[in-house]
């Protein structure tokens, strides 16, 4: 099968220079190409695993729920995975804006001494939480009047149900072998747990891939839910025996669903948005070298990929898009570190004003893409 490390392969369509691709599933493309895109075209919203990645989209995020989303009515299905669920979390409060600038603050603001242990690292990312509900933001989530958060988790099986060092890792390794098999193995190392809004009448997005236990968000559940799907294995603790969620250690959704990719469920109207930092989507977090395994033109036709161009990604300090390892890279230099990322998610509020002026004045027709 051909690499679809190429943005997939993009086919015709007439693009524009800009610093945002638009890339679409066959269908959402025809749709964008007669139509243009409207608000109340998008049924669902995506979010991606990719801890500082994420800083790339932060303005992006930000115009998308203050500015284009604003007076929506109509009920939005939300999911994510690790970091993709918490910038969800944070647009699902009332003044959105405003939560991902703490959000992204609060991401930023991590500073570590030397090699961190795993409580060290989820204590941070529970501070990290913390600031991103502050105001009432779990309560905003849940009685909000249009968006219907849902974010997953993995329970985890044999080995990785413990947290000793060795145990765990092991508990890794066989989670790669199975799925060097076959992704579908995995469910013998782990059980897809989605945590969605109560008021979530039914599934939006077809899970049956990979089948998933549905558990609904309550006051009771919902920071350790959030916290266990940012868990990363070995990196942080795992959290225990969430509320209403069958008994177990729950760790990061990206080791199932890295780039969350799934159809729409049977008779659901529209199309799902899919703010990314990559223009191509990575299914399971063993899969970032199998590219015979990304997401596809089939399973993507419904769907709508916004992500920063080359050129763009160029331009940003170090260019490259920020990301965990520089965590490492630049241990005990956060002068270092801060600054840059800054200026990433400074960078980023371009690509928030170049979608709103391709969705207000059209030229999204021309600007999209073809995922082939």
């Amino acid at each position: 099968m051909a690499d679809r490390k190429q943005a997939h392969r993009m086919g015709t369509g007439e693009g524009m220079a800009s610093d945002l691709l638009i890339l679409a599933g066959r269908s959402a493309y025809n749709h964008i190409r007669e139509n243009g895109l409207a608000p109340s075209d998008i049924a669902a919203v995506l979010g991606a695993s990719g801890a500082a990645k994420w800083l790339v989209l932060y303005g992006l995020d930000s115009a998308i729920f203050s500015q284009w989303f604003k007076g929506r009515d109509k009920p939005l299905t939300l999911f994510g995975t690790s970091i993709g669920a918490w910038k969800l979390v944070a647009a699902a409060q009332d003044d959105p804006a405003r939560a991902f600038d703490r959000l992204k603050d609060a991401y930023i603001a991590q500073s570590y001494k030397g090699r961190p242990s795993a409580s060290t690292v989820s204590e941070e990312s529970v501070r990290v939480m913390g600031v991103l509900l502050d105001s009432g933001g779990m309560d905003q989530n849940l009685a909000h009047p249009y968006c219907r958060i849902s974010f997953s988790a993995v329970r985890c099986k044999g080995l990785m149900g413990r947290e000793d060092r060795l145990s765990l890792v092991a508990g890794m390794a066989r989670a790669f072998g199975l799925n060097l098999v076959s992704r579908n193995l995995q469910r013998l190392a782990f059980e897809r747990t989605v945590f969605h809004h109560p008021r979530e009448a039914k599934p939006v997005l077809d899970f049956s891939g990979l089948p998933a236990h549905s558990v609904s968000l309550t006051p009771e559940n919902f920071s350790q839910a959030m916290l266990a799907t940012g868990s990363i294995p070995v990196i942080m603790n795992g959290v225990r025996n969430i509320p209403g969620a069958p008994a177990g250690i729950y760790r990061d959704g990206g080791l199932l669903d890295y780039h969350p990719a799934f159809p729409l469920a049977p008779d659901t109207e529209g199309f799902i948005l899919y703010p990314h930092f990559f223009p191509h989507v990575i299914r399971g977090w063993f899969d970032k070298k199998m590219t015979g395994r990304w997401a596809g033109a089939e399973l993507l036709d419904k769907t709508i990929i916004l992500a920063p161009s080359p050129e763009f990604v160029s331009r940003l300090p170090f260019g490259r898009i920020p990301d965990r390892k520089d965590f490492v890279r630049f241990q005990d230099k956060d002068h270092v570190r801060m600054p840059a990322w800054k200026e990433a998610a400074e960078m980023s509020k371009k690509l928030g004003r170049d979608f709103l002026d391709l969705t207000e004045t059209g030229k999204i027709k021309d600007a999209v893409r073809l995922i082939e």
